[in-house]
C-alpha cells in the first residue's frame, strides 16, 4: 500500500504578473504625458525677471499670438481662439468663484502694443485687479 503524500499550501505570492502589468502601465503613462501638453506656441519676449513665489491656486493665463489671437487655460478648447466677449465673461466668472486667482498675461514678442493694451483693457472689464506679464528668462 502506498501512502499519500500531503502537500502543504504554497503561502507566496506570484507577483510575476503583477509586475509585467506594472511596466506595460509605465510604458503607456511614458508614451501619452508629453502628448497630453496643450498650449498656444507663444514665442514670448527675454527679459530678466524674478520668480513669483508658489501660489497653491493655478492661474489663469491668457495668451495672444502675433495675429492677435486670444486664448485661456481655463475652459475647453484652450487651443482655440476666443472671441474678446468670450474671454470677458470666462475671466469675469472665474474671478466671481475664486476672487484671489492670479491673472497673467503671456504675448508673442512680435504682437503690436496696442493688442496687449486691448487685452489688459478687456481683464480690467472683467474685474481682474492686477495682470502678471510672462517673460522668457534672457540666455546667457
Amino acid at each position: 500500500m502506498r501512502q499519500r503524500v500531503k502537500k502543504r499550501p504554497m503561502s507566496e505570492i506570484n507577483v510575476v504578473p503583477y509586475i509585467d502589468v506594472m511596466l506595460v502601465l509605465l510604458i503607456i503613462f511614458m508614451v501619452t504625458a508629453p502628448l497630453l501638453t496643450q498650449g498656444v506656441n507663444v514665442d514670448l519676449p527675454q527679459a530678466p525677471s524674478a520668480p513669483l513665489p508658489p501660489n497653491e491656486k493655478e492661474p489663469v493665463i491668457v495668451n495672444i499670438d502675433k495675429e492677435g489671437n486670444f486664448f485661456i487655460n481655463y475652459g475647453e478648447n484652450q487651443d482655440k481662439p476666443v472671441l474678446p466677449d468670450t474671454l470677458l465673461n470666462r475671466v469675469s466668472a472665474l474671478l466671481k468663484y475664486q476672487p484671489d486667482i492670479p491673472v497673467f498675461v503671456g504675448g508673442d514678442k512680435q504682437v503690436p502694443y496696442g493688442d496687449v493694451i486691448e487685452l489688459m483693457t478687456l481683464l480690467q472689464r472683467a474685474g481682474v485687479p492686477s495682470v502678471g506679464m510672462i517673460t522668457d528668462p534672457p540666455e546667457k
